[in-house]
């Protein structure tokens, strides 16, 4: 490298010189300046450069010129090796400038020697030559100096650089011609002066110029490949116009360019140069794109705007040429729709911009109303408003204001008043859907022109709109746009001339906004509550800060929605006002919020704790303690997204304070520091981060859950990026400050802050052990990025030779935890630990690199086990199968930078290469054999089979192998079983994870030595032979293999290898993927073997893999090439007589193409294929073979999952499309004729008579799925009308139904009245004028579907539908008996229902009395005759039912309650079903008179119904709805006990009954459980202690793990319902008796608080909370439900304060201690048996009996405190003592032991993630601490228990010797009686 080389002979020159010292400091920075890779490591190196420059810049100027030449020749040297990045080259100008400070000749002259010798007269500039042409040009003062200068030779070169380019047909991602473009344009941008002689000049002209400019137009004519270049050469074309010294001869010269365009031949006259047009290569209309665009982004406005002489009228550019070409381009259906509107949005802006000269050169207006421009201009906006393509609607958004800016500009300046632009664009905007995301950008735009106020009045469903946008992530935006336009014009106006106080604006803001935010606030959708808080509240409180009052007021109740909006709202004005002080009432309302149940509540309050707007400003002491109380409580939650804010959250804290602390250590007072609090908040500081490490690490124990762990990780991840001073040269972010070194040493000084030592190391170790992914791969990031280079030395052997036996493991995830051991280990070790490590010997002694030794180690142990399988596959499954090492290779070598970086080394390329052909051919070989093994042939070099074996094929394979295997003949015939053996399991794990990571492993290789980015070094580290090898092992896994996840695994890397081959510069690479596919396309149209699975296997991922590889900005041949063939292949006619057992071609072909569609990575390309795609679906629907058919609606799926774009995510509050039909059919005109086609034929007459259409079900599926649109009665969607109308008539009730719903998108809001007056009216008046009742039944069904308001939308006005409800009135026959189909009556009344206010009062009468004389007509039971049976009868009498109880809830009347209730009580079980259907709905919320009643009779009529049972789903039904009834326990009232007086403990006594002995079902016995709690809790006294007694028995029962989900669910929501009040009762002096149940409800509570349901924990954690005020009164009203850990500890704290006195209360707690085997745990470890392949679970894993041992210490430590001698609680200690007391101290014993051996280090560091070890170990300390204090406590009587032996002080030093010996090995965290975090108290106790 020249720059190297200029640095040491610098070096050598300054050697002996004064100045050596800055000179040779600066040297090095600027060497390491070129040896980082990171851009933050290159700025900071040159900082520290530029800073010596100022210094040496004074030596300098006393030297000689000869003196200084060396350094400002290398500085010089750097300079040009930095041309790629323009931000090191700015800074390198910097330091040359600065050093050359009195000696700028000499710079000039080095620069201008450097230049010239890029390249000699007539040669090629290279692409670094041309960077360093624009480099300097664009940043250097000197450079451009030099090329002012040398001018022509440089047009010389890149005129001869540019034809040689062109000629040589570049690469398809080269950028060779991308520089040459680039260089011609700075050169006219910066030097047009110099260059306008040339061209504009007879006298000057230049041939060399013209011959540029002739190379130029080429390339915008479509000689060069890439549309970027030839998009950057219209722009230098546009550049070169503007060097013109007259506008008209500029005007002139683009105006003759456009016209070439369009005639395409002739000669050009350029100024004074001429040159002939070059033919078009590709006629893709691109060419207009480009001088258009080009024009656009940087012609003078002069030019544009100034008068073409060649028209008759007053002419320019940018109206009369350039606006017709962007009208043109928009229209086009082509793949660059991103520049069209591009060059759509720049034309409105140029023309803005040149307003005064267009006005002055017309004369006249040109936006008037009646001008053809603003018609055009207007259309195309609202055309395209809805394009899908990415970037183009940001264009649209900018075209409406410009465009409303420009109309406003115009009527200003010509003082025209009359302004219907604007009300024409507010009415279009109002008639559209919500959903719709183009309505809200003009919507914004308007608003400034017509006022706040006349938005508001002409729409006024604007705030439920924007509340139903901000539930929508992709409408949040635009929403929170137009809030802020309304609330700042309205602001605006109110201040208008006037001083209003903020709070008289307030109130005028709350009139019309405090509905909306507070109810978004209190939502309980978690996406529209935080987009409110996060998006308009904060931007309220900054404009209007008095709106905080009326808001708080909203926010002042105990429910969740309320905690959870006022801690936003607190969370904002700190936001705001920079802090915000707690005390009194706001602070214990915080400490509530912070152990609320809801996640969002307590996440929003730990929010408001650590967040400041600065960062230096420290925690409070409140704020502290209330993070230490919460963070331990916090540790286990389920939920991802409330860890990854948890850590973000923290992370801010931790933030706050490291800064807060440096700036004290720097002698400043953060703000917010009272006087004399300096030293302390240190203090604090330094404490709280050495607590949340010592936290953190205590919860990696594998004893601990993978939630707990996970947050642990994230939690340390957070303290080890903020607190040390790591420096990671890839983030841009978080980096620690420059000061921090000095913290680091207080911290340290006052024995904090160790964050390396030996137990956190091991810690993390375990860690890299779990069974998860995320835990190991998290905490080895950790290990890699901020612990010391290097392991000790012993565990590095250690974890090595648990690496090697974890990659022999058949179990994947102990493999996987081998191979993340091998890559840490590599990482984290230097060469003397690699010589120590037990590494093949030819690895260890010949190869100088460590990656390279660890990668020849890892290669040998996998031939080896190749070998082995080879041998006996079944044996080499069971102990040692491939997949582990090899995904320990791909980890190695994909994974470890220094791995990478070692590749590029020349002196290392042949090893590598070497290494790598062999891995490639051990990778085919491993490959055939295992897929040749699953057809029964084993070996590489046999014949492939083109498809992949059938399942029973490889059943018979892998069973010959079994028998193979133990060494029996293949006569020999196992038992048949339906499951998989687990030899048979074990084989298929080896083959089909081995392949998958085969495949993972070689497309990562290709991706990183296939860089074009790369050096090019001694050669290919993949040579072209290793390449085609791994060609072929992707094509056998793809083709040969059925397993979906090998599939997976193997497509993502052949994904890689071939983007990696189409981005290569090398022709024979990018030729590898076409071939494949080629090869393909002949397999697929090839005759085809059998197979039962018709999905084609692996098959479609192989097209799908190479299209994927294709760069997005390219033109994709291969796509196109791959659609065009599979749609040829299969539209081809299936044959006369396939065989049902083959895959048809077709059938593939038509799977290929649904792969592709739903391919992720292919985006919006696909689209340009969807017509003809969903026109072969829609035949393939009506094929006579069942397969097409299957195939088809697949693609049709897939295919309108596409065209609609993404669904809505599950958090969202609404899941409808956004796309109207009038959009759908601007994006894909072809499509809709297709689709009108399909309709069109299914609508008219058939010869014949009807019959079925297959495709048109789909397409009237996919109409359905559209918006409704604001187009007009000429519109593409309104031809859909008739034919949709005419389906009403269909014979299939299916097409009738789907045809009214895909009429709604169809009809536009103000078309809605009309067309329903037109439905209205063709129903029959009379019965003797029916035709059809088809037709009949489809127009009630489209009326239906068409009054039914859109989700956000009250639909039409009951004025407004008085006309319809009149039609309605004369036809009200349709529901009486005169009509005779009781679907049509049915349908009739649901539109009745739809319009209640609209009729009259008349008509609702009759209504009312036609449903009662139908239901009150129904016999008992339901039972019709024969002869009165009627086909839809009981869908006609449910939706009377639901007509009636819907009528009863809206009018609250007492009559129409007492008919629902008669009706309940009639025994028809249609409508007693329809009603409890309905109940359950919750769609009677509204009326609390009409739930009541029904609660009522519900209770009257239980006993009956339990007695008479006659039907499990009509039971399950009428307990479910008496339960939802009575959900809020204040629903109950004494009329409701009244009601069960006499029958209440019968029907306990049934409902028990039925729960213990008849087991019904689990969600019958669920409903059964919760009923009877419900009874139960109304009437608990001294007599019922029985039935509690067996009710607590049934919870027992249920709660326990094993339980199905749901009955543990029932038991947990059934200690809410009654548990508490039975607790509640006990501590009464009436009801002792209830103490032993208390207890083992309790006891259920605390089993139930670790389910691993959350669920079931929300449930029980209500238990505890209703305990929590004072559980000796009776239930609080209203009561904040707490968390379950919370809750957990509040039922310990409840037994220690109201049960300590009981005996039983000690036994209860010790049964949660488990007992575990630890003498069997560790020799199973120490035998270290084979692995077998399945692990039994856990029956529950989210439980932690460690954790909960050590909660329970403190608790029954406390017990023996408090209890008094000779206590019945001390001779239950007495009893556990003797019972358990030796074996503690046998186990201690056998501990001290154990861990005091050497040979116990042999299996130590397996032991450190055994969890069942430390579960076993923390139970032991846990009973040995209990017994230590049970012998102080008991004292003498306690000496005489057998087998025990020793004293209090004995047990304690064993006790803490053994527990020093387990800590040195990282199993036993120290135990403490501060462990336990306390329950959180009210802040006034605590503080």
């Amino acid at each position: 490298m020249g720059a190297e080389r200029e640095a040491r002979a610098c070096a050598t020159f300054y050697g002996e010189l004064a100045i050596a010292q800055p000179v040779l400091s600066c040297l090095r920075c600027l060497r390491q300046f070129a040896g980082s890779t990171a851009k933050r490591c290159k700025d900071k190196h040159l900082e520290e450069a530029l800073l010596l420059s100022r210094v040496l810049s004074e030596g300098l100027r006393v030297l000689g010129e000869a003196e200084a030449r060396p350094l400002l020749r290398c500085v010089l040297a750097f300079q040009m090796e930095a041309t790629g990045s323009s931000s090191s080259f700015q800074k390198l100008e910097q330091i040359v400038t600065q050093l050359a400070v009195g000696k700028e000749a000499l710079l000039a002259q080095e620069v201008g020697a450097l230049l010239a010798g890029l390249a000699p007269q007539g040669e090629v500039l290279s692409p670094g030559d041309l960077q360093s042409v624009c480099m300097f040009m664009e940043e250097s003062s000197l450079g451009r100096q030099h090329w002012r200068q040398n001018l022509a030779p440089l047009l010389q070169r890149l005129a001869t650089t540019l034809r040689w380019v062109l000629q040589s047909q570049p690469a398809p991602g080269g950028t060779w011609d991308y520089l040459v473009i680039k260089t011609c344009l700075q050169l006219f941008q910066v030097l047009p002066k110099d260059v306008a002689p040339l061209m504009w000049s007879t006298a000057g002209k230049s041939e060399t110029l013209q011959s540029l400019l002739g190379l130029l137009l080429e390339v915008a004519w479509g000689k060069a490949p890439n549309k970027d270049t030839r998009l950057l050469a219209g722009t230098a074309l546009s550049m070169l116009v503007n060097t013109a010294p007259q506008p008209k001869h500029g005007a002139s010269a683009m105006l003759a360019l456009f016209q070439l365009s369009d005639r395409g031949a002739g000669e050009l006259k350029f100024g004074e140069l001429a040159v002939k047009a070059p033919p078009v290569l590709e006629p893709d209309g691109l060419e207009k794109l480009v001088l258009t665009r080009g024009l656009l982004t940087c012609c003078r406005m002069d030019i544009l705007s100034c008068q073409l002489e060649s028209f008759t009228h007053k002419a320019c550019l940018l109206l009369d040429v350039v606006f017709p070409a962007v009208c043109a381009l928009t229209k086009e259906q082509k793949d660059c729709h991103y520049y069209c509107f591009q060059a759509c949005a720049l034309w409105l802006q140029r023309l803005r911009e040149s307003l005064p000269a267009v006005w002055h050169l017309t004369g006249t207006r040109i936006l008037a109303q009646d001008t053809e421009l603003l018609r055009q201009l207007t259309r195309l906006v609202w055309d395209n408003a809805e394009t899908p393509v990415e970037g183009v609607s940001e264009f649209i958004h900018s075209s409406f204001r410009l465009l409303l800016e420009i109309y406003h500009l115009e009527c200003q300046h010509f003082q025209d008043q009359e302004r219907p632009l604007y009300q024409q664009t507010l009415q279009r905007v109002v008639s559209m859907p919500w959903q719709i995301k183009a309505k809200y950008v003009p919507l914004c735009a308007i608003v400034p022109y017509v006022g706040s106020q006349q938005v508001l009045d002409a729409y006024p469903d604007l705030p439920q709109h924007l509340l139903s946008c901000l539930s929508t992530n992709h409408l949040c935006p635009a929403a929170t746009e137009v809030y802020k336009a309304l609330v700042w014009q309205q602001r605006a106006e109110w201040q208008d001339g006037r001083r209003d106080a903020e709070s008289a604006l307030a109130e005028r803001w709350a009139l019309c906004w405090l509905p909306l935010l507070s109810q978004a606030l209190r939502s309980p959708l978690p996406i529209l509550q935080s987009n409110a808080a996060n998006h308009l509240l904060a931007w309220t409180l900054r404009q209007l800060p008095a709106t905080q009052a009326p808001l708080a007021a909203r926010f002042g109740g105990r429910d969740t929605a309320s905690l959870r909006a006022w801690v936003s709202l607190l969370k904002a004005q700190k936001s705001v006002a920079g802090a915000l002080p707690l005390r009194g009432e706001q602070l214990e309302r915080l400490s509530c919020c912070l152990g609320a149940r809801e996640e969002g509540v307590r996440l929003a309050a730990l929010g408001l704790l650590c967040c400041s707007p600065s960062t230096n400003r420290p925690l409070s002491g409140t704020e502290v303690r209330l993070l230490r109380e919460f963070l331990p409580l916090n540790l286990n939650c389920d939920s991802s997204s409330f860890r990854q804010l948890l850590q973000a959250a923290v992370r801010k804290a931790l933030v706050r304070l490291r800064d807060s602390s440096l700036a004290q250590l720097r002698g400043k007072v953060p703000r917010g520091t009272e006087p004399g609090e300096g030293a302390g908040q240190l203090a604090q500081a330094v404490g709280f981060v050495e607590w949340l490490l010592q936290l953190s690490i205590a919860s990696l124990s594998p004893g601990s859950n993978y939630q707990r762990k996970k947050t642990a990780l994230l939690l340390l991840a957070a303290v080890l990026e903020t607190c040390t001073d790591t420096w990671s040269p890839e983030r841009k972010k978080g980096q620690p400050p420059r000061t921090m070194a000095t913290l680091l040493s207080y911290a340290r000084q006052s024995g904090c802050w160790d964050f390396f030592s030996q137990p956190n190391l091991l810690a993390l170790l375990s860690c890299l052990q779990d069974s998860t992914n995320e835990i190991r791969d998290l905490a080895s990031e950790l290990l890699v990025r901020y612990f010391p280079p290097t392991f000790p030395e012993p565990i590095a052997l250690a974890l090595f030779q648990l690496a090697q036996d974890a990659l022999r493991s058949p179990r994947v995830q102990e493999a996987e935890a081998g191979a993340v051991l091998m890559k840490t280990i590599l990482q984290k070790s230097d060469s003397g630990t690699m010589k120590s490590l037990a590494l093949e010997a030819e690895a260890a002694l010949t190869l100088p690199n460590r990656g390279l030794c660890f990668a020849q180690h890892l290669l040998h142990v996998l031939q080896a086990q190749y070998a082995a399988a080879c041998q006996d596959l079944l044996q080499a499954a069971a102990t040692a199968p491939m997949h582990g090492a090899v995904a320990a290779l791909r980890r190695c070598l994909l994974q470890v930078p220094e791995v990478a970086a070692s590749m590029q080394a020349a002196e290392l390329a042949q090893s590598w290469q070497e290494l790598l052909t062999r891995l490639v051919t051990t990778a085919r070989d491993i490959t055939s054999f295992l897929l040749g093994a699953l057809q029964s042939r084993q070996g590489p070099g046999t014949d492939e089979q083109a498809a992949a074996p059938s399942f029973a094929d490889m059943g018979n394979a892998i069973g010959s192998l079994i028998m193979l295997g133990k060494g029996r003949g293949q006569e020999e015939e196992e038992e048949d079983s339906v499951l998989l053996s687990e030899e048979h399991s074990l084989i298929l794990t080896c083959c089909w994870v081995s392949v998958k990571e085969i495949g993972l492993l070689l497309g990562g290789l290709a991706e990183l030595l296939l860089d074009p980015a790369l050096p090019a070094g001694s050669g290919p580290l993949l040579p072209l032979p290793t390449l085609q090898t791994a060609t072929r092992v992707f094509q056998e896994i793809l083709l040969r293999c059925r397993h979906w996840g090998a599939v997976e695994g193997c497509s993502m890397g052949f994904t890689k290898f071939c983007a990696a081959l189409l981005n290569h510069p090398d022709p024979e690479l990018q030729a590898i993927p076409q071939t494949i596919l080629e090869q393909g396309l002949e397999t697929l149209s090839g005759p085809r073997s059998s197979s039962i699975t018709r999905r084609a296997a692996g098959f479609p991922m192989l097209f799908l893999c190479i299209v994927s590889g294709e760069a997005p900005a390219q033109a994709r041949p291969l796509l196109t090439r791959c659609v065009q063939m599979l749609l040829a292949l299969a539209t081809t006619a299936l044959p006369r007589d396939w065989d049902q057992t083959l895959d048809l071609p077709q059938v593939c072909a038509l799977h290929v193409l649904q792969t592709l569609v739903r391919g992720a990575g292919l985006g919006g390309a696909l689209l340009r294929h969807a017509t003809p795609m969903v026109d072969l679906a829609l035949r393939g629907l009506a094929s006579p073979c069942w397969a097409m058919r299957n195939a088809a609606i697949q693609l049709f799926s897939a295919l309108t999952s596409r065209l609609l774009g993404q669904q809505r995510s599950r958090g969202e509050g609404c899941l409808a499309e956004g796309v109207s039909l009038q959009a759908f059919l601007g994006q894909h005109p072809q499509l809709g004729a297709v689709l009108l086609g399909e309709l069109g034929a299914a609508a008219g007459p058939a010869p014949g008579g009807p019959h079925l259409r297959p495709a048109l079900h789909a397409v009237l599926t996919l109409l359905a799925q559209l918006q409704p649109g604001a187009d007009g009665p000429g519109s593409p969607s309104a031809r859909f009308l008739g034919p949709l109308l005419g389906l009403a008539e269909s014979p299939s009730y299916a097409v009738r139904a789907m045809a009214a719903k895909a009429l709604v998108p169809v009809v536009p809001p103000p078309w809605r009245r009309g067309l329903l007056l037109w439905l209205a009216r063709q129903l029959p008046a009379a019965p003797g004028r029916v035709r059809s009742h088809n037709a009949i039944h489809g127009r009630l069904l489209q009326m239906r579907a068409l009054l039914a308001p859109a989700p956000g939308t009250s639909g039409l006005s009951a004025e407004a539908l008085r006309p319809v409800a009149l039609q309605l009135e004369a036809r009200g026959w349709l529901l009486t008996p005169a009509q005779r189909c009781p679907l049509v009556r049915a349908a009739f009344l649901q539109i009745l229902a739809l319009l209640p206010a609209s009729f009259s009062p008349s008509f609702a009468q009759s209504i009312r009395a036609a449903v009662g004389t139908e239901l009150g007509s129904l016999p008992p039971g339901g039972k019709l005759g024969c002869a009165e049976l009627q086909v839809g009868s009981a869908v006609l009498h449910q939706t009377m039912a639901h007509f009636v109880c819907s009528e009863a809830a809206r009018l609250a009347d007492g009559e129409r309650i007492g008919a629902v209730c008669s009706l309940l009580r009639q025994p028809n079980p249609d409508v007693q079903l329809a009603i409890l259907s309905w109940v359950i709905a919750g769609e009677g919320g509204t009326c609390e008179e009409l739930e009541k009643a029904l609660g009522l009779t519900l209770l009257e009529n239980l006993g009956s119904v339990l007695r008479e049972r006659r039907d499990k789903e009509f039971l399950r039904l009428y307990l479910e709805a008496l339960l939802h009834l009575y959900r809020d326990p204040s629903s109950w009232s004494q009329e409701a006990s009244r009601k069960l007086q006499g029958s209440s403990a019968v029907c306990l006594e049934m409902l028990l009954h039925m729960v213990e002995a008849e087991r019904p079902g689990p969600d019958l016995l669920f409903q059964a459980l919760c009923a009877a709690s419900l009874l139960l809790a109304h009437r608990v006294g001294a007599k019922d202690g029985p039935l509690v007694e067996r009710w607590c028995a049934a919870l027992e029962e249920c709660s326990r793990s094993a339980s199905f989900e749901v009955l543990r669910l029932a038991a947990a929501r059934s200690l809410q319902t009654a548990g508490a009040d039975v607790v509640r009762r006990s501590l009464r002096a009436a009801c002792p008796s209830l103490v032993p149940v208390a207890l083992r409800l309790i006891n259920v509570g605390i089993h139930l608080l670790q389910d691993e349901e959350r669920e079931v924990r929300h449930e029980a954690s209500g238990f505890a909370s209703l305990l929590r005020p004072d559980p000796g009164e009776s239930l609080p009203d209203s009561c904040v439900f707490v968390q379950d850990n919370v809750g957990l500890l509040g039922l310990l704290q409840l037994l220690l304060a109201e049960f300590r006195e009981h005996p039983e209360t000690f036994d209860s707690l010790l049964q949660h201690l488990p007992v575990l085997d630890l003498r069997g745990i560790v020799e199973e470890l120490e035998a270290n048996k084979a692995t077998s392949l399945y692990k039994e679970d856990e029956p529950n894993v989210f439980a932690e009996p460690a954790v909960l041992a050590r909660q329970l210490l403190p608790v029954l430590l406390q017990l023996l405190e408090k209890a008094p001698a000779g206590s019945p609680l001390h001779a239950s200690a007495l009893r556990w003592l003797s019972a358990v007391g030796p074996s503690v101290l046998r186990d201690l014993r056998y501990c001290e032991r154990c861990w005091s051996r050497e040979a116990a280090a042999r299996w130590a560091m397996k032991a450190l993630a055994c969890a069942k070890l430390h579960a076993a170990v923390a139970v032991l300390l846990v009973r040995a601490r209990l017994a230590a204090e049970v012998l102080r406590a008991l004292g003498d009587s306690a000496a005489a228990v057998p087998g025990l032996g020793c004293s209090t002080q004995e047990l304690e030093q064993e006790l803490e010797v053994v527990q020093g010996l387990l800590a040195q090995h990282g199993l036993s965290p120290t135990l403490s009686r501060g462990d336990v975090p306390r329950e959180p108290g009210p802040p006034t106790k605590a503080a």
